[in-house]
């Protein structure tokens, strides 16, 4: 078992040769103080750095600590001579906290649901960046020696995020081309494994793009032990990574850069190339559809960074799922409900996802609350981009036994209410010359929803979709445009009441999906009719509803 320390990164070796240098002059009674003074300054700034990040870093999960004690205390020497392993593996190959922090960092920046590894050794830097997976993203590691996966095994089934670890035995080459010739595709690749076939490993992933459009390849080990721009260097591991560093910065397909931590780690990744680049000799149309409309991809026209929202009734149900949308997409959103603790509550959900908000109370029906509503939110912001409006009230009753009352309320909100949205929102967005309007219709506006009877509510809904196609028509050439979304049943607290329950049943035959929407399946529409993506879309009614209106 290796006992004593052995540098293995740059700063470590710095740490080294000031240790000598502060010996040796300690020893030397004609070295000036002065000299003595600064060595042991430099002693103290470069050996107390590592230190440092180890302890300022966010702590790494009991797994992680479990399986790095695991493998600095193992017996690798012995583990080689008995024959377990093909090749003797130092301790100092694991990733540790601060790399692995910074491994789940960049899972967590990139969005990364798919990561591929080359090179696990005792699997720490996968399980770190499993840990920033999301719940079904997964990782596939590549490893040559079948005694790192029987040494990693148990620690990854103790973690939750364990499962999300494949771990590919052989050679990583041939996995590569498995995964090629499945047209499988990562967010993130990182490579550790043996250094004279990292160029090899990398021209293959870009060729075979393997690596996602938008995706991040981390490379381990590039400045390795400071040999690679050192003078002199005849270390071969060294020289492949010279060549390696020198192929990628002249590579055109990318960008990188070469961060200093532990070994150097290199951050790669992949930009648009012109369609002259003499990588292909195919004719290339040069155009948006090649370069993105105004150099913005399909996914970053539907990013809603720097936009204002509100949603009305969103303290609950469609309305909160709809600000969370709007929030998540990067817009500030403006909460807007008739109860106070609600609208409250929904925007403190958003402010602890960093989402800029603030909560409103309005009864949209009412012309003065409506215009405070507005007012708010520009005085607060500026400007509205997008006006969701969402609040809606039902009153069941058979047509014969409706009352003037209950119809005259449920025009109030459903129908009085978004009008007088829309035209105080619109006002502000013809202003700007810019502006979504998103209102919320009913899958009742295209059939007559049964056993239930709902009079009053299938008509104004039915209004809603007729105001929608007018306005979106009257102000589309001057920026605004306006769509709504008509929802299927939701499943709702209210659906599973003791009065409603009997009926779920019933509509759930009538639902070729067989089951009721949620809320979360109508947050990528409200995005999409809220975003640069949808401008070409006014006066639309977006049904989703699983194909009830079919039947």
């Amino acid at each position: 078992m290796q006992t004593v320390k052995v540098s293995d990164t740059p700063m470590e070796f710095i740490c080294e040769f000031l240790t000598k240098a502060k010996e040796i002059a300690d020893g030397n009674s004609n070295i000036p103080e002065e000299l003595r003074v600064n060595l042991q300054k430099a002693l103290d700034i470069a050996c107390s750095l590592d230190g440092y990040l180890e302890k300022m870093s966010s702590q790494e999960s009991a797994p992680l600590a479990e399986l790095y004690k695991k493998s600095m205390e193992h017996n690798w020497d012995k583990v080689f001579e008995e024959g377990k392993t093909q090749f003797r593996l130092p301790k100092e190959c694991i990733t540790g906290l601060v790399e692995g922090q910074t491994l789940k960092m960049l899972v967590h920046m990139s969005k990364a649901r798919r990561i591929l590894e080359i090179g696990m050794f005792t699997g720490y830097g996968a399980l770190s960046m499993a840990e920033g997976l999301p719940t079904d993203g997964s990782l596939v590691a590549c490893e040559l020696e079948p005694y790192l996966k029987e040494f990693a095994q148990p620690i990854f089934d103790k973690s939750p995020h364990g499962k999300k670890i494949t771990v590919k035995i052989g050679s990583a080459m041939d996995t590569l081309k498995e995964l090629a010739a499945a047209g499988e595709q990562f967010d993130m690749v990182f490579i550790d494994a043996d250094k004279s076939n990292y160029i090899n490993y990398y021209k293959f992933i870009l060729d075979n793009n393997l690596l996602h459009l938008s995706g991040v390849l981390c490379v381990d080990n590039s400045l390795f032990k400071a040999k690679v721009y050192l003078k002199g260097t005849t270390d071969p591991n060294a020289l492949a990574l010279q060549d390696f560093n020198q192929f990628v910065s002249s590579d055109p397909r990318v960008e990188q850069v070469i961060v200093p931590l532990r070994d150097g780690i290199s951050l790669i990744r992949r930009v648009p190339v012109t369609p002259a680049w003499a990588g292909t000799q195919k004719k290339v149309t040069d155009d948006e559809v090649f370069w993105g409309v105004n150099g913005r991809s399909i996914l970053d026209r539907m990013r809603l960074d720097g936009k204002v929202a509100y949603v009305t009734g969103a303290g609950q149900g469609i309305g909160r799922a709809f600000a969370h949308a709007l929030g998540e997409a990067g817009a500030k959103v403006a909460v807007v409900d008739q109860d106070q603790l609600k609208a409250e509550c929904v925007a403190e959900e958003l402010k602890l996802k960093g989402i800029h908000c603030i909560a409103i109370t309005a009864d949209i029906s009412k012309l003065a609350d409506v215009e405070v509503m507005i007012d708010s939110i520009v005085s607060k912001w500026g400007k509205i981009h997008i006006a969701c409006n969402n609040a809606g009230i039902n009153m069941n009753s058979a047509s014969e036994d409706t009352t003037l009352e209950e119809w005259d309320k449920t025009f109030s909100v459903n129908l009085r209410g978004t009008f007088l949205c829309c035209q105080a929102a619109g006002r502000v967005m013809l202003n700007q010359g810019y502006g979504k309007i998103i209102n919320t219709a009913s899958m009742a506006s295209l059939i007559v929803p049964h056993p239930q009877k709902q009079l009053a509510y299938n008509t104004s809904k039915a209004g809603v979709v007729k105001l929608t196609q007018t306005l979106g028509t009257e102000w589309i050439d001057r920026g605004v445009r306006v769509n709504c979304i008509s929802p299927g049943i939701v499943d709702t607290p209210l659906i599973h009441s003791e009065s409603l329950r009997p009926l779920v049943q019933r509509w759930l035959s009538d639902i070729p999906a067989g089951r009721l929407a949620l809320v979360t399946d109508l947050q990528a529409a409200v995005v999409y009719l809220a975003s640069d993506a949808s401008n070409y879309m006014t006066g639309h009614n977006l049904v989703i509803e699983g194909g009830q209106s079919l039947w």
